[in-house]
């Protein structure tokens, strides 16, 4: 009975070990291809995407990629994370040198179907009022004093997304020079809120 579980053992572990083995490079490949598409959905066009770095502050450790034209960093593609209803939400936001954003892009999501999860569809109202929003607005959702249209019935998610948007922010104001510290919110939700919220 013993030798039977190990041959039954054995054989599993190298099953699943050569499936690995088969699917790891095109994996990384899709992941490296979606993360590349994220990078050029969210800057300017004709600038030149440097490579990638990374900066520290209270809030976490925040990747981004400066946008280089003429020699200058232009803008920044920041990668920033705030926990929605479901999870991590994880974006690409682009931002100028003055703190304005260019873009954002979804890299992952798991907020629920029909609901939270409309913050993937590019082109809807939720996604395209990032664009172009400066300093002169507020990176919450309406309901908490901002300038955010909420998605309906998914108010969690709209606060994660905005404060991920408002994170992205605050670290390219920080590289640019027009911040001495990366200033971070905190609290996206509240595990309370999660009773009916969406």
């Amino acid at each position: 009975m013993v030798l039977c579980l190990t041959l039954v053992c054995l054989v599993c572990a190298a099953v699943l070990g050569g499936m690995y083995a088969l699917t790891y490079e095109p994996i990384r490949k899709a992941n490296e291809n979606i993360l590349k598409a994220s990078i050029g959905a969210v800057l300017p066009e004709g600038v030149e995407i440097g490579a990638l770095e990374s900066v520290s502050s209270d809030g976490g450790t925040f990747e981004y990629y400066p946008a280089v034209k003429d020699g200058e960093a232009v803008a920044y593609a920041v990668k920033s994370t705030a926990i929605g209803f479901g999870g991590p939400l994880s974006l690409m936001v682009g931002v100028l040198k003055d703190g304005t954003v260019f873009n954002t892009s979804v890299l992952s999501c798991t907020e629920t179907p029909g609901l939270g999860a409309k913050c993937q569809e590019s082109g809807s109202h939720f996604r395209t009022q990032f664009q172009g929003f400066g300093a002169d607005k507020v990176l919450k959702v309406t309901k908490d004093g901002g300038d955010v249209d909420a998605i309906t019935a998914s108010t969690i998610t709209s606060r994660a997304y905005a404060l991920a948007v408002s994170n992205a922010v605050a670290v390219a104001k920080y590289l640019a020079g027009s911040a001495e510290a990366v200033d971070t919110a905190s609290g996206a939700s509240v595990p309370e809120e999660k009773k009916g919220e969406e």
